[in-house]
């Protein structure tokens, strides 16, 4: 990698004071400031995303040998019901919500949300809508996977499936009003001094994943209840044997349920942006082309939703028209990735372990989009439909895109955060068990699905046994992986070395407070010292440097 000598870039703010801040007990309560509620979802997805680990666990262990010998496959779908609702609901967009909640309004030189109460209240529906959800798995869960089409659904327990759908519900509730306070705050709250194209690119993001919710999540919500109605009161909106269609439920499903991918993977991608030209002292490359490619893929990915259906009877033309819309938002997708390689091209790289993470999210999340174009080609997807090819790619985008990137931007904003940098050693262990686990365990599902192994079942032909067993392997590395995350944040949080208002010497205004932020977050109205990506760049012009002198001169001439 070629290096570059740093140069100044302009002007710094001095670092503030450090002023009275929240104490553990705010973290337990009802509280309004956006900071304590962004912790709050943190910690708690990541709570669930241990449960949720846990499940997996249990399951890759099961599927280490081809028969039945550690759970049943009745009780083996269960644990696949709850793995899956529990990770996409309950960790990976709660996660990405808990980021935006906490930098976004610091980001845009805000005081806190426009609609704390709201704020408050989308966070506490998400423990409520959790231990529902876990729940319904002691009462009878869904058994028809996660997914539960009818009628398969209709066939299982109505206790465990009511409690499932009320939980899912509840955390679309959230979700909605999430996206909503998201959208008001980024529009109306910015530093006047803070146009479209100043400001950082997750708030571009989060503008992006507050549509599809607003758009996405109502559908999802219209489907649960109709089918809520079939299992409670017997009608048959999706019962064929009262002239209801299943097919209608899948429609519904996966409107909601493909865009739900953008909606797990596009905070992750702001963050990216974030961490990357901070870390290779470069500016971002194609600011814009990045930010409005936010835009490009949340409209695409409202018309790509039937590729998902591809084997339930789709008519010929609409097969085409869905092949092509889910090719065609591989282009704003790829126009990122290019833009962050070029950003890293000829950078001063620190390989912290912010950057470690983030190279490993472009190179994992690289293997999903380019197997997310294999997918979406008619021929080659009713081939592997259903099988763990389709596993596959999914954890490339979601584990290697959504997770490594969550983890990029908690290396990267802890020090904000907590106040205490993270040990970098274990940092790197972490990345490394990460990095290795991620890889044994999803990328010879490739290989299993492309020979025809079937997901969403416990029982397969002893061929498929060996890699199994590697996938199994894997998993219980990236289990292990967990240990040293957990380590360094417990202890760096409590013991760690003190961090500076500004470790990273970062541009964009949430590194203009002390660390962590008062709790008004500025004392008085940050100021744009420059734009949030210009490493390298003397912000100063000649024109600028003479009007500097002549202020300067100006109050001298007052002062005597």
């Amino acid at each position: 990698m070629t290096t570059q000598t740093e140069v100044s870039t302009g002007a710094q703010p001095p670092e503030p004071e450090v002023e009275k801040q929240r104490t553990w007990r705010d973290y337990f309560t009802f509280n309004t400031d956006h900071k304590v509620i962004g912790i709050q979802y943190l910690v708690t997805s990541f709570i669930f995303y241990l449960i949720g680990g846990a499940l997996a666990g249990v399951m890759r262990t099961e599927l280490a040998t081809p028969n039945p010998n550690f759970v049943q496959p009745e009780f083996y779908n269960r644990l696949f019901t709850m793995h899956g609702t529990i990770m996409i609901f309950l960790w990976i967009i709660p996660a990405g919500a808990g980021f935006a909640n906490y930098l976004i309004p610091l980001m845009i030189g805000a005081k806190d949300m426009a609609f704390p109460r709201l704020n408050a209240v989308a966070f506490w529906i998400i423990p409520i809508g959790g231990l529902l959800l876990l729940g319904s798995f002691f009462v009878g869960a869904p058994q028809a996977g996660w997914t539960s089409y009818p009628p398969l659904s209709l066939l299982t327990g109505k206790a465990g499936e009511e409690l499932w759908i009320l939980s899912v519900l509840l955390l679309g509730t959230s979700s909605i009003l999430g996206a909503i306070n998201f959208v008001t705050t980024i529009w109306k709250m910015r530093v006047p001094s803070m146009g479209w194209n100043d400001m950082p690119l997750l708030c571009w993001s989060m503008l992006a994943t507050s549509g599809l919710i607003l758009i996405g999540t109502p559908v999802l919500a219209a489907a649960m209840i109709l089918l809520s109605f079939d299992l409670i009161v017997g009608t048959t909106f999706f019962n064929p044997t009262g002239g209801g269609d299943p097919i209608v439920y899948q429609h519904m499903f996966w409107f909601y349920s493909h865009p739900a991918v953008y909606i797990m993977i596009l905070p992750f991608f702001g963050i990216i942006s974030e961490v990357l030209p901070v870390h290779a002292r470069k500016p971002i490359f194609a600011y814009r082309a990045i930010a409005y490619s936010n835009l490009a893929i949340s409209f695409l990915g409202l018309l790509v939703w039937a590729h998902h259906m591809f084997t339930s009877g789709t008519p010929g033309w609409l097969r085409m028209f869905f092949m092509a819309t889910t090719m065609l938002i591989a282009v704003p997708t790829g126009i990122k990735v290019f833009s962050w390689c070029a950003t890293l091209w000829g950078g001063k790289i620190s390989l912290n372990s912010s950057m470690l993470f983030g190279m490993g999210f472009i190179s994992a999340f690289l293997i999903g989009g380019l197997s997310g174009v294999m997918v979406a080609s008619v021929p080659f997807d009713i081939h592997v439909h259903d099988t763990y090819f389709i596993v596959a790619h999914l954890h490339y985008v979601l584990f290697g895109g959504s997770v490594l990137g969550l983890f990029a931007g908690i290396y990267h904003w802890f020090p904000k955060m907590t106040g205490h940098m993270l040990n970098e050693t274990w940092g790197r262990i972490h990345f490394a068990l990460t990095f290795i686990g991620l890889n044994l365990t999803f990328l010879p599902m490739h290989e299993l699905g492309l020979l025809g192994m079937n997901r969403r079942i416990a029982l397969y032909d002893a061929e498929f046994q060996l890699l199994n067993l590697v996938c199994t392997a894997g998993s219980y590395l990236l289990a292990v992986s967990t240990i040293p995350f957990l380590v360094n944040a417990i202890w760096s949080w409590i013991r760690g070395r003190q961090a500076s208002g500004n470790p990273w010497k970062a541009l964009t205004l949430e590194w203009q407070t002390s660390s962590p932020p008062a709790i008004e977050n500025f004392d008085e109205e940050p100021v744009l010292w420059s734009g949030p990506y210009d490493y390298g760049i003397d912000v100063l012009s000649a024109d600028s440097e003479e009007s500097v002198e002549e202020l300067l001169s100006e109050v001298q001439a007052d002062v005597r």
